[in-house]
């Protein structure tokens, strides 16, 4: 691996190179971001690397990150990994109690944190915590509450005493590619969490399959707005500046659109239901419009489609073709790849299935969606659409450069082995050896087969498949991503195990449904009243139908309950990556699920 150079001497490399270049930038107000140059970057990482050593983080000691999306996430980040500390991240909206696990689990010593909530969460715990020395606020706002482990950010940096030099560039001397970059807890759907061990040598061998795969370069900027504490947005920011980009960072995901069209990104990693939300809302709207309206939106996204069926064969629209393209791009297309900046280059998108429909109508529209597959496990991608080869939208697309993907013939599941593969789960060595064949293949836990062309699909979750009490299969996710595509449905769990028929509960979008109520001259007090008026509900039963058309009779929705309420992380019902927690689901609403069982008994 000698020709690579280790993370820490390339972002060191990036830093005296591209010096006023513009390493990255945050969102201050609408309209308004503040830049960081690379030599700022690089000095306030310095900082932070000798505050840390001066109080006592040791080679390998863990480092703590609480806190949502912003500069000094990823600052708090390189930092920890410079002094060959391991950086540990924990999702922003981890309670008191789940944070404290993962404190206690990998013994983090310093805990950066994001919000006042953060640090109010974390001085509730610190009793319980024995390692925790300090924690620092990344905010100046926060209120310290006189914790005698608070500390601003500012003030721990003064803390750095002047003997620390040596030892700050001994310890950037001997980066270690089998040193520990990071630990990411998985928030399994079911148990504790566990600690994944990812090294230099997984993410530097993700960087090589990727610097393969994807066209993205120096001065390239990139919008950051999935969690920096997931391995998917952490593993890319960390190629965006190791390739010397530009992360431009959301703190609010709320306010996703309008930093799309303020930051003109070239790249930005999304989840399925973003590109879910923005088909439904772009039909909705069509639906809506005059007939000539609708009339030239499914020409042009027809046109699209023509141009990227040719270039999936390799081959080229006639000139009359072109000048159509052309025409539909100018009028159509090019205000919907506005609507998301107007720059984007390709758009890397995982952590759920998508929907083949919603991935050949971006890249119709202009908008290409690398679809992958991976887990925290193999530092992320395994299996990829591959922009400059043939893909199919109804597969994960083809292994990554360096991969080697098989299917365990007896049980159908996705094992991989690659230097992308985690060391294991941190102080779990039995759960480690639990997910490793003999000859040394990761089980990944998910069911696939390759086509004839190989190209990779899952086709369920081994842990997920419920099973009738008839003893019919259901894969649960297949269901809800059908009924989930609608802009009605804002979360949908689907209930069949151990049960006659599969029901489900659904959370409707409320901005549109209450838009509909008032089309239709619906009156309601409270959402609760809305959600049980018969012309709504018979609204939803229409669709829902329309929805499973091509699913097999035993695996349709038969019986379904309104919720006027999300499901929330607060209530244990999601995981952080918002997957959904089925056991907790299951008994927080066993009076609706009982119900809609009731009848049939």
């Amino acid at each position: 691996m000698s020709h690579t150079s280790h993370l820490v001497h390339k972002i060191r490399t990036q830093v005296e190179k591209l010096n006023t270049k513009e390493a990255a930038r945050f969102r201050v107000a609408d309209n308004l971001w503040e830049s960081i140059s690379w030599a700022d970057f690089g000095s306030e990482i310095d900082a932070v690397s000798k505050a840390l050593i001066s109080n006592g983080i040791g080679v390998q000691d863990k480092v703590g990150i609480y806190a949502q999306n912003m500069p000094f996430w990823t600052v708090a980040d390189f930092a920890t990994q410079q002094m060959r500390g391991v950086a540990v991240s924990i999702y922003a909206t981890s309670t008191s109690h789940q944070a404290a696990y993962i404190i206690n689990d990998a013994q983090i010593k310093v805990l950066f944190v994001g919000d006042q909530e953060q640090y109010d969460n974390a001085i509730e715990v610190f009793d319980r915590c024995e390692s925790l020395t300090h924690i620092v606020a990344m905010k100046k706002e926060t209120h310290l509450r006189h914790h005698k482990a608070g500390i601003q950010w500012v003030d721990f940096l003064e803390t750095a005493s002047s003997d620390v030099e040596e030892e700050f560039n001994q310890r950037i001397n001997d980066a270690n590619f089998d040193d520990l970059a990071t630990l990411i807890y998985t928030s399994g759907t079911t148990g504790e969490p566990k600690g994944v061990m990812l090294d230099y040598n997984n993410f530097i061998s993700q960087f090589d399959a990727h610097t393969v795969l994807v066209d993205f370069n120096e001065g390239d900027v990139n919008l950051s707005f999935l969690p920096l504490s997931h391995v998917f947005e952490r593993t890319w920011s960390m190629y965006v500046f190791y390739n010397g980009g530009t992360n431009c960072y959301l703190e609010d995901v709320k306010q996703i659109k309008e930093a799309l069209v303020e930051a003109k990104p070239h790249v930005m990693c999304a989840v399925p239901r973003f590109y879910e939300k923005i088909f439904s809302a772009i039909h909705d709207k069509v639906a809506k419009a005059k007939p000539t309206t609708q009339k030239l939106f499914h020409w042009a996204v027809g046109m699209g489609k023509k141009a990227f069926d040719a270039k999936q064969e390799g081959t080229t629209l006639g000139t009359f073709d072109k000048m159509k393209f052309n025409l539909a791009t100018k009028l159509v297309l090019s205000k919907f790849q506005k609507l998301l900046g107007g720059n984007i280059r390709f758009m890397p998108a995982g952590g759920a299935k998508l929907d083949p429909e919603i991935g050949t109508f971006f890249h119709s529209i202009g908008i290409p969606i690398i679809l992958g597959y991976g887990l925290t496990e193999t530092t992320a991608t395994v299996s990829a659409w591959h922009l400059n080869e043939k893909f199919y939208t109804s597969t994960i697309g083809t292994t990554m450069p360096g991969c080697d993907i098989k299917i365990d013939e007896a049980t159908g599941e996705i094992l991989v082995k690659s230097k992308v593969v985690m060391k294991g789960y941190y102080n779990k060595p039995e759960e480690t050896a639990k997910v490793f064949t003999e000859d040394g293949y990761f089980k990944t836990g998910d069911k696939g087969e390759f086509d004839e062309k190989g190209n990779l699909l899952i086709t369920d979750r081994i842990k997920e498949l419920m099973k009738t009490s008839n003893g019919k299969y259901i894969a649960p996710q297949l269901v809800e991503g059908k009924i989930g595509k609608d802009h009605f449905v804002e979360q949908i769990a689907t209930i069949a195990d151990a049960r006659n028929f599969v029901s489900a509960l659904i959370v409707p979008t409320f901005e549109s449904l209450e838009e509909y109520a008032k089309e239709h001259n619906i009156s309601y007090s409270s959402k609760e009243e809305l959600i049980k008026d018969s012309k709504i509900i018979r609204m939803y039963e229409s669709r829902i139908e329309k929805a499973q058309h091509d699913l097999a009779n035993f695996e349709k929705v038969k019986k379904f309950t309104l919720l006027p309420k999300e499901f929330s992380q607060e209530k244990g019902e999601m995981t952080p990556t918002l997957k959904l927690k089925r056991k907790t689901i299951d008994e927080n609403y066993k009076a609706e699920i009982d119900e809609m069982y009731a009848a049939s008994r």
